[in-house]
């Protein structure tokens, strides 16, 4: 029997909840029922990841607040669409909101300037239910220098240390999308669990420093994490990125790393469009049909679209 293109899929960083709530803020009652719900029923979403990012405008004191709001607006969307998202905080929770056909929705941190300097903070988002976080953007926190600080060359500070020990206890996934190089290697070296990349391609097939390195893929591997490819256009490829460039990055990571170290990251957030035959989630299913044309096992095929995410999720997070 030949298996349907509309896999399940698992997709580890799409803005949605900023979309969101930016559509809250023009009094747009439901976005998410009305725009964000259709795409990702239509590409076949089992598991979405709901990063939380602080606009500069709320850097500093509002932060804290800003991701707040973020988080009480995803615990809105799951109650007021129980019958079709859940937002889940533990791999027991993940299984039965997939196991009954709901989308499992997990909040994470893009950036912990909402953490300010304050480790036990993290324990409350913690119970909030943020099960992943990036110390950075790509600016600096009082955890790391983001990528756009790359120049200093540091690494994690005392306070990203000590988060990382604090995360690695509860569970909470360690995010290296957005750190800068040195706090890559950095993190390398002081990690005892898996960490990931949400949402970072390949420099190797395309040579942006947001992408990872052959050595950085390894690495992530090492830790028993796996890196998800990013679909946002600049670091897919020059001028015309296309859905055969980005499943290059995709290819490049089972290259690497093996086929259980590669997902999606779509980095989609209904403002941008990443690579025009991409425009948002619902169009994933491409991604699907491309990987078949070029000779990739069923298996290895439902791994990168959804089970390699899903089946470390579900591990770390307990």
């Amino acid at each position: 029997m030949t298996e349907p293109v509309g896999l399940p899929m698992a997709d580890c960083h799409d803005d949605l909840l900023m979309g969101v709530v930016h559509q809250q803020e023009r009094g747009h009652a439901d976005p998410f029922g009305d725009f964000w719900l259709p795409q990702l029923r239509e590409g076949g979403v089992v598991l979405q990841v709901l990063p939380i990012y602080t606009e500069d405008q709320f850097l500093g004191e509002g932060a804290l607040r800003r991701a707040l709001r973020y988080v009480e607006a995803a615990w809105a969307i799951a109650e007021r669409h129980a019958d079709d998202v859940a937002l889940v905080t533990s791999g027991s929770e993940l299984r039965a909101a997939v196991g009954s056909e709901r989308i499992a929705m997990v909040l994470a941190f893009e950036g912990m300037e909402p953490v300010g300097h304050e480790v036990g903070v993290i324990d409350t988002f913690w119970r909030l239910g943020v099960r992943m976080a990036s110390l950075t953007w790509n600016r600096r926190t009082m955890f790391a220098d983001g990528l756009g600080e790359s120049a200093t060359g540091a690494g994690l500070s005392s306070l990203g240390l000590a988060a990382v020990e604090r995360m690695e206890e509860l569970g909470m996934i360690v995010d290296v999308s957005h750190l800068s190089d040195a706090g890559f290697e950095h993190i390398t070296r002081v990690a005892t669990r898996p960490f990931v990349a949400s949402h970072s391609s390949c420099r190797a097939v395309h040579g942006h420093p947001r992408n990872l390195t052959d050595e950085m893929l390894r690495a992530i591997v090492a830790s028993g994490g796996f890196a998800c490819m990013n679909a946002y256009g600049g670091f897919v490829g020059d001028d015309s990125p296309t859905v055969e460039s980005y499943v290059d990055h995709i290819e490049h990571v089972m290259r690497v790393g093996g086929a259980e170290a590669a997902a999606l990251g779509s980095d989609f957030d209904g403002l941008v469009v990443p690579v025009p035959a991409l425009p948002d989630v619902s169009a994933l299913p491409r991604v699907t049909q491309l990987l078949r044309a070029r000779g990739h096992a069923p298996e290895v095929v439902r791994g990168v679209l959804g089970e390699n995410a899903l089946r470390v999720l579900t591990d770390v997070c307990g």
